[in-house]
């Protein structure tokens, strides 16, 4: 069984990584003290430490044989050779944690298995800076995703709407059928998590922290996932309770 899903009760497509230096950089992250270029230095330790997870627990392996300096043979897994990997950047927050995706992937698999995408989405609010919804404003999609690992490395999972929005684009307007469509996000919602596990079987979610502070207080002390329906982390502007705040604003310094 994945270790990563016996400490929750989300169902098997959710992995909630259990690893104590990135819930340390984590929660510096989160402090109001923590600002650039700070900010982005722990959103690189962060989101190696995610795809490295991710990376292990998804990619196919395989064994190979090398000859050592000692003129010895070397026999080990690695990642399987023919792997293909697609980094999706989810302007404007997950421009920089796809960058690091990207290059990262790079160390493990073959350059020409490799491509970065770009889609611009926004949240749709009301009068009342409540969200209404996403909009997909532009893209940029360097081919075909089959056979696929199809990554959107985006910070915050809040309400689910710019994840499903982009695999439903995809979907719909690119061509082949991906192995997986792969979520990594630092901090998550129960309510996101009901509602994209609910609308993507294939869909595999990693995430370091599972936020469901507006819930109450037995919930809370609960394993995460236990009392689901009665989990809540989202607040009236559906901004994620404790959360780390804006993180589109803080990675761009771009307070609008």
């Amino acid at each position: 069984m994945n270790p990563s899903a016996s400490n929750h009760n989300y169902g098997p497509q959710f992995h909630l990584i259990d690893d104590t230096f990135l819930q340390t950089m984590l929660t510096e992250l989160c402090l109001a003290r923590t600002t650039q270029p700070q900010i982005n230095r722990l959103i690189e330790f962060l989101y190696n430490g995610l795809i490295i997870h991710t990376a292990n627990q998804l990619f196919p392996k395989e064994y190979s044989t090398f000859k050592t300096r000692m003129n010895a043979d070397l026999h080990v897994e690695l990642f399987a050779n023919s792997t293909k990997a697609v980094s999706v950047n989810l302007a404007r927050a997950g421009t920089f944690p796809s960058h690091i995706c990207y290059q990262f992937l790079h160390s493990i698999l073959k350059a020409e298995n490799i491509r970065q995408d770009h889609i611009f989405a926004a949240r749709s609010t009301n009068s009342q800076e409540q969200v209404t919804g996403t909009q997909l404003n532009s893209h940029k999609i360097g081919g075909q995703i089959d056979d696929c690992f199809v990554l959107f490395p985006d910070p915050m999972g809040a309400t689910g709407g710019t994840i499903l929005s982009a695999i439903d684009y995809y979907e719909r307007e690119i061509p082949g059928k991906p192995k997986h469509f792969v979520a990594l996000h630092l901090i998550v919602t129960p309510e996101y998590l009901k509602r994209a596990l609910g609308a993507k079987k294939n869909l595999q979610i990693f995430a370091l922290r599972v936020d469901r502070g507006l819930s109450p207080e037995h919930v809370i002390k609960a394993k995460p996932g236990l009392y689901w329906d009665q989990e809540k982390g989202l607040n009236e502007k559906q901004y994620i309770v404790p959360g780390a705040g804006g993180l589109g604003e803080l990675l761009n310094n771009s307070f609008v």
